[in-house]
């Protein structure tokens, strides 16, 4: 199973309402739990598990929702927020001898390039789901990213 199968998978499940999906197969195993919204976000497990030895299997750890300060809550709540639909590192320029896809300030349309993530050698380009301009950049360039972590604010006003 490849990044984008993983992807569909993840976005198949959010949109079906169900709860908690497993799928195990030869090399891995994938767990996919969702709640109601205003509750807790999505989560995905996705462990490898060797291919040459049948070990018995660690759980999976349980990961921690980062705790931002109130007051800042409260100023961003106006904005929408782009998410990373993948883990992987991500990279603001299509390559390194060229300009970053968005600035501060930068006006972007339903379907422009923001950033580009790179999952198993694979450059995945991120495309913005809403138009509006850029409010403030999340994550640095060349960072590794988690699913479903906010990289640009965005006004959509």
């Amino acid at each position: 199973m490849d990044i984008r199968e993983i992807q569909n998978l993840i976005k198949f499940v959010s949109k079906s309402g169900a709860t908690e999906v497993k799928l195990e197969m030869d090399d891995f195993k994938i767990t996919i739990k969702t709640t109601l919204e205003g509750s807790e976000p999505t989560t995905t497990y996705v462990q490898q598990m060797p291919v040459s030895q049948a070990l018995p299997q660690a759980p999976a750890a349980q990961p921690t929702a980062p705790t931002a300060p109130a007051v800042e809550a409260n100023d961003d709540a106006k904005y929408i927020t782009i998410k990373s639909p993948i883990i992987g590192t991500l990279y603001r320029k299509p390559s390194p001898d060229k300009p970053v896809f968005v600035e501060v300030g930068s006006t972007i349309s339903k379907g422009d390039v923001v950033c580009v993530i790179e999952a198993m050698k694979l450059f995945n380009e991120i495309e913005s789901e809403i138009s509006g301009k850029i409010v403030k950049i999340l994550v640095d360039d060349s960072s590794p990213v988690e699913f479903d972590q906010p990289l640009f604010l965005v006004d959509p006003s």
